[in-house]
């Protein structure tokens, strides 16, 4: 048995335009996901992120390369593949003609549980879920979150391999996105479960995730530990100033200062990257007077998986491509 649960090799996703030419939302990426782990798929928005979870669930078929499930060609055995995954999509695609426990009833039951163990299954989930006074109302009734919650139980009923999660602590107030992870680890410690995860909130691959890949424009630009991630960030300390007025000359200037390794735009603000642990703030204060600028603000703070994608991508993760 491999150590790896998912193989994805040279993935590809071509869209074509109807005034004519091509758009490559997934252009030729390849990763391994190791078996029994969290793993963290990261990007901004309109990286690719969600039309390659597509391909890998078998809800969008690949313009071209290879996903090996388990060892098994995903493309060759959409089917068999279905059986082995759970999803929570960023849409709401519950029934909303059904109720609650019929949504969690009905997929246990589809994928091969008996109804004994779908309504037990049912009920520890609406339960903890905070469902179970409303498990007998139409979804259409829900909340956002509320239908968020039952997605995210919907998709557990069946013990899958691999669980699939788009975003899926979007919506979730503090207290549920807690139990949302509680519920997750403990599918992942005790059923083996793999955590394919993809989330804005970069705490979460920081605190969860062993291993992670960062996508923009539909290409891997790094994969790794979140150490070895950080690792890419010229420097373990950043200085961010904001500045009455801040443009590529004064970026290029602030690249000679000592101990700068790299000065950029970000956030609306200039980002110094410090090969310092304690940066000598005077010197700063000085060099802006000498440009004629005021510090309007300033900030310290050491390396995050946040600057990481920051540095990698050039923005933020709910940005735009």
């Amino acid at each position: 048995m491999s150590d790896n649960i998912l193989e994805v090799r040279d993935l590809r996703k071509t869209y074509h335009k109807k005034g004519g030419g091509d758009f490559e939302a997934v252009r030729g990426i390849s990763f391994d996901v190791p078996r029994g782990e969290v793993f963290g798929f990261l990007g901004p928005n309109g990286a690719g992120k969600s039309t390659t979870i597509s391909m890998l669930t078998t809800q969008l078929e690949a313009t071209g390369g290879q996903i090996l499930l388990d060892g098994r060609s995903v493309t060759d055995d959409p089917v068999g593949a279905r059986a082995e995954i759970g999803v929570v999509a960023q849409h709401n695609n519950l029934d909303r003609g059904l109720t609650a426990r019929e949504n969690l009833i009905f997929h246990a039951r589809y994928f091969g549980m008996s109804r004994r163990d779908a309504n037990a299954k049912a009920d520890e989930y609406l339960e903890k879920f905070g469902l179970a006074n409303r498990q007998n109302d139409y979804v259409r009734s829900y909340s956002g979150g509320m239908a968020q919650r039952l997605k995210i139980a919907r998709a557990m009923m069946h013990t899958p391999k691999i669980l699939f999660l788009d975003e899926p602590t979007t919506g979730l107030d503090p207290n549920y996105r807690e139990i949302l992870w509680r519920e997750m680890l403990n599918l992942n410690r005790e059923a083996g479960t793999t955590i394919f995860l993809t989330t804005h909130y970069m705490e979460e691959p920081e605190r969860l995730a062993r291993h992670m890949v960062i996508v923009n424009h539909g290409q891997i630009v790094a994969k790794g530990t979140s150490p070895e991630l950080k690792a890419l960030v010229p420097t373990s300390t950043i200085v961010t100033m904001r500045l009455s007025r801040q443009n590529e000359e004064i970026l290029h200037k602030a690249e000679t200062l000592p101990d700068v390794s790299h000065a950029k735009l970000q956030g609306g603000a200039v980002a110094l990257y410090i090969n310092a642990s304690k940066p000598n703030f005077d010197e700063l204060f000085r060099w802006t007077e000498s440009l004629g600028v005021t510090v309007n603000d300033i900030s310290l703070k050491q390396t995050t998986l946040d600057d990481v994608f920051v540095y990698l991508t050039g923005k933020g993760m709910n940005q735009d491509d």
